[in-house]
């Protein structure tokens, strides 16, 4: 998809709702949406009929309304929400950006793409089979993966580490600062800005002894 495509009209973070699952990896889609209604000032309400909270968007530059919502329904049913706030706005599905944990990459890295499979994520099954197509924008949010394929329940379901957490924050916030771009459709920008490895640490140099060898610091 090109700069030609149109701008979001809902912006859907995943997760499980519920205090127990407040801090787990599972929920870095609301920790997304959460910084976003902060950052514009934004307020969510529980709506019955979407399953969800939801917060109106009110910016001057936009001709139509946009909303984000964070499903209270549990992740495997996430589909149910966004149809129900999708059809009765109509909303169509490339005007949707869906943000959920990624397994597949590492804390502090972030994908932008559009469509395709749902990479055994059960929230991104629930939305394509809910709207019938795969044709909608997706933010990753990497939270590393735990090793083995029946460690990956327990693993999203726990809270990350404290310096996990740190880079998945800060890739969150790296994300947010390409909200401007991605509220105006600015597709190939906000995927230049979010599809990028963070820089490694710089490695300070060895220190030598007088005969050239590393010596311990």
């Amino acid at each position: 998809m090109s700069t030609a495509a149109p701008a979001p009209r809902l912006i859907v973070g995943l997760g499980n709702p519920g205090a127990e699952y407040a801090k787990t990896r599972h929920n870095a889609g609301f920790w997304f949406c959460e910084g976003l209604a902060n950052d514009l000032g934004a307020r969510f309400a529980f709506e019955a009929r979407f399953h969800g909270y939801v917060a109106p968007v009110r910016e001057e530059s936009r001709k139509a309304p946009l909303w984000l919502l964070m499903p209270q329904t549990f992740m495997n049913r996430s589909g149910q929400a966004i149809v129900a706030l999708a059809c009765f706005y109509r909303v169509l599905p490339n005007e949707i950006l869906v943000i959920h944990d990624d397994l597949d990459l590492p804390p502090g890295q972030t994908r932008l793409k559009f469509g395709g499979g749902s990479g055994g994520h059960n929230g991104l099954k629930d939305a394509t089979a809910h709207l019938g197509v795969p044709d909608y924008w997706r933010l990753r949010i990497g939270i590393g993966h735990p090793g083995g394929r029946d460690e990956v329940i327990s693993y999203v379901l726990k809270p990350p580490g404290q310096e996990e957490r740190a880079s998945i924050f800060e890739a969150i916030d790296r994300a947010l600062t390409a909200w401007p771009m991605l509220v105006r459709g600015d597709w190939e920008k906000a995927t230049q800005r979010l599809n990028i490895r963070p820089k490694p640490p710089k490695q300070e140099p060895p220190l030598l002894g007088q005969d050239g060898k590393e010596t311990p610091s």
